[in-house]
């Protein structure tokens, strides 16, 4: 039994998570494999076990926006208005007039990159307590309702001047929508997963995966885990880029070799080395991630990954600018799902890894003990 092992194992028979299944590669192939505890009732975890990865759709999204920058048919510092002329219509969340919110144009105009870099001013209700107040006295849809509607949030911030977590990769599918012409979840079948041979990857969950589907469990007051449903919703108006997918472990490490790989996996290239590089560069133009404080403790902690530490954001995702101690090296790049899927992977050291299950709240204390944890043992044995 390796180090990884053991880590994952006690966790499950802590209860820390209900169950977990991890992997670890680089650009050769997969160097781990392990999955302890029950996915759902008669159902052992194991490598074919499927997720909701909600949040680690929008890595992919990404990815698609960058093959058309990539085909030199999409600007990142295009205005989003440009190319999507409703975008035009969102407008910043002043404050509240008894129960009307006063919203007002903002100073300066989204971009493309502006959406990639959780700069555009859209944020979610769970991390923006505005936010969740204004939809509370408007009645305006939630962006996971999966209606068109749902995503014209109002903007909390002008673009370009905070990192806020939020919608912004939603319309960054819309954006390689309407620029490539074909609807996202056709493009990224045929762009991405075809290519990187992702057959367990997809917006809607196939006769075939539906028996291998993980189930959700949430903990309690009572600090134990019960059922708890939630899921992308199915066959929506819109495929929301920032949660839509259903995912396994092995077809989400070789999304991450791609990268190690600098575009290409299996002879399928995918991104030229040279967006690569651009792609997992700071691209933040001198702004930094900030501390997500959750609105909702039930459902989420706060996160704030290597606190004390300098942490940007690439066109792909979080990226880490200095080398953690025992753990991963500068210019690493990581993000999750709410449901605890997470992914990062190390360009420096070709080091490659997810540990996912099906859990909330998000980042609570006990899973992200686990997921340090994690981390180290596989350093170690790397």
């Amino acid at each position: 039994m390796t180090a990884k092992d053991t880590v994952l194992s006690r966790a499950v028979d802590r209860q820390d998570v209900p169950f977990v299944v991890a992997m670890v590669a680089n650009a050769a192939g997969r160097t781990y494999s392990g999955a302890f505890g029950d996915a759902a009732e008669g159902l052992k975890a194991n490598e074919s076990t499927v997720f909701r990865i909600f949040s680690m759709t929008k890595a992919v999204g990404e990815t698609a926006a960058m093959i058309l920058i990539d085909r030199g048919k999409l600007n990142p510092d295009t205005p989003v208005k440009e190319i999507l002329p409703d975008f035009g219509k969102i407008q910043v969340l002043e404050r509240f007039d008894g129960d009307k919110p006063i919203l007002r144009a903002p100073r300066t105009e989204a971009t493309v990159r502006h959406l990639a870099t959780h700069t555009s001013g859209l944020e979610y209700e769970f991390f923006n307590a505005e936010m969740a107040n204004y939809l509370a006295k408007t009645g305006h849809p939630s962006v996971l309702s999966g209606l068109r509607s749902g995503m014209f949030y109002p903007m909390m911030t002008d673009p370009g001047t905070r990192w806020g977590y939020g919608p912004s990769i939603d319309w960054l599918g819309l954006t390689v929508e309407k620029i490539d012409g074909r609807r996202i979840d056709k493009f990224c079948r045929e762009e991405i997963f075809g290519p990187l041979e992702m057959k367990d990857t997809a917006f809607e969950v196939s006769d075939a995966m539906a028996n291998r589907l993980a189930a959700v469990k949430i903990r309690g007051e009572d600090g134990k885990f019960g059922p708890y449903d939630i899921a992308p919703p199915p066959n929506p108006e819109v495929y929301g880029m920032g949660h839509s997918l259903y995912s396994t472990a092995p077809d989400y490490v070789q999304f991450l070799r791609m990268f190690l790989s600098r575009g290409v996996l299996n002879g399928n290239r995918v991104l030229s080395e040279k967006s690569v590089d651009w792609m997992l560069a700071d691209r933040m133009n001198g702004l930094i991630f900030e501390k997500m404080v959750t609105v909702v403790p039930a459902l989420t902690a706060d996160f704030d990954a290597f606190a004390g530490t300098r942490r940007t954001h690439s066109f792909l995702c979080f990226r880490n600018e200095v080398d953690i101690p025992g753990r991963r090296s500068a210019g690493s790049q990581s993000w999750a799902g709410v449901l605890n899927t997470h992914f990062w992977f190390d360009p420096k050291k070709g080091i490659a890894a997810v540990i996912m299950t099906q859990s909330l709240p998000f980042v609570e204390p006990r899973f992200m003990q686990l997921y340090a944890d994690y981390e180290t043992a596989v350093y170690a044995e790397a």
